[in-house]
This record gives C-alpha cells, structure tokens and sequence, in this order.
C-alpha cells in the first residue's frame, strides 16, 4: 500500500490572545493525485489548515510531513498556494507580475519569459500580457492568481477559494486547467463554498467545522452514508442551518 503524500497528524491552532481553538486535532491523510476538498461552513477553519500546511503559519499542536521520497526539491519549492485574496501587484502588467514570481522561485531567466508567455496562452491571458492588472476584471484576476501559483510547476497545489466572484465562463477554464494538472500529476487539495462545484472536482472530501474534521470519505460515499442526493444535503446535515455569522 502506498504511503500518504501528506501526514496531518493531531494538529491543532489556538491564536494569540484566542479563548477557542481554531483548529483541534485535525488529523488527515491525503494521497498523491488527489483531488482533495476541505469544506465547510465560514470560520470553520478552511483557510488555517491550508495555511499551516503551506508553511505561512505555524500549528499550536500536532504534526504534519510530507513524504517527499520521489520528489528532489524542498518542501516549499514543491508547493503551490492560491490565496483566496489577490496577491500580485495591480500596477504591474500580467507578464510583469508573472515573470517576477518566478524569478523568486529562481526559474532560469532564459526559460522565464517563455514559461509565463505559455501559462497566461493557456489561462486565456495571452492577449493582455503586457496591460496592467488593475485593468482587468474580476475573472482575468482570478486566473492570474493562479497563474501565480502554478508558475513554478508545483508537484501539490493548495488553491482557497480559486473560482470565487468570477463568471461561468472563468469558473470553467480554471477548472479545465485544474483538471489537466491533475492529470499531468499534481496533487490539488481545494476548499470552496461552490458545492456542484466541488463534488464533480473531488475525488475525496474532508468536511471540517468548529475546527474538527467531522467527516472523510469519497464524494459517492459520502453521499451513500448520509443517503443524500448531493454535496450540499450532506453538509446541511452534518453542520446545521443555522446562520454561521462571525464578528
């Protein structure tokens, strides 16, 4: 049997001046390939566990590894991260903001315009590589992101929120280009609030609330246990209705 590429083990996240726990003994397996979805209501703790496993902040408890037998790079180099936020300069131009990030992830220089003029052609941004991104609209900046996050060929994508604001025609040509780089075999782990979304994309879902994992299986599993038509009506069950306002 082989080993998981991600150990989470007993993690848990208490913030600075925090009486709850943000996290609390979260523990997960994610094997290489998968399409793996963390979901949740708001203020579950979604965006933490990314951000712990990213190496962005640090765990209060508990442990998490990467096996990283097959692969010839650090940790963070075989990373990728899309942040929910935008995070690239909007007075810079696409080709601009792409070909700085790489040069931080030290891609040749002589290889770096060719790799960014390639990703942008194939995110649909080619023709707008040299305007500026405050230009852009909601969707050209959400490919953009994650153009950023694939631009140094990571082997595990951590992508928060990547379809959120944009429209179906956006939606569809970040989930195509997902699709092909899982293919191509990179491993994807994904939150979302876009459920149908989700449950077409994911091979196996993690549902977390309070900061727990309450539930992991396949997407059909899932559904089989909590005799559910879809994604959502397991959800609902197992998180309630009620309004998940924080202040």
């Amino acid at each position: 049997m082989s080993k998981p590429l991600i150990t989470i083990t007993n993690i848990s996240k208490r913030y600075n001046q925090a009486h709850e726990y943000s996290l609390h003994n979260v523990s997960l397996e994610i094997m290489a390939g998968e399409k793996f979805g963390i979901l949740g209501p708001n203020g579950a703790g979604k965006t933490t566990l990314i951000s712990i496993l990213c190496c962005i902040q640090k765990q209060t408890e508990g442990t998490y590894s990467y096996n990283l037998e097959n692969l010839t790079h650090s940790t963070q180099s075989i990373l990728g991260f899309v942040p929910q936020d935008f995070a690239f300069y909007e007075e810079l131009t696409a080709i601009q903001n792409l070909e700085y990030f790489a040069a931080l992830y030290n891609i040749p220089r002589k290889t770096i315009t060719t790799r960014c003029m390639h990703v942008l052609q194939t995110l649909g941004l080619d023709t707008v590589a040299r305007k500026k991104v405050r230009t852009f609209s909601g969707g050209m900046k959400r490919r953009l992101n994650l153009a950023i996050g694939i631009i140094h060929q990571p082997a595990i994508l951590f992508l928060d929120e990547p379809t959120v604001g944009v429209d179906i025609q956006s939606k569809n040509a970040i989930i195509t280009y997902l699709n092909e780089l899982n293919a191509q075999g990179t491993t994807i782990i994904y939150t979302s609030h876009h459920l149908s979304e989700a449950e077409h994309f994911c091979n196996t879902i993690a549902i977390i609330d309070y900061g727990k994992i309450i539930a992991c299986d396949s997407v059909e599993q899932l559904k089989e246990k909590h005799n559910a038509a879809n994604l959502k009506e397991v959800l609902l069950e197992l998180t309630g209705e009620g309004y998940r306002d924080n202040v």
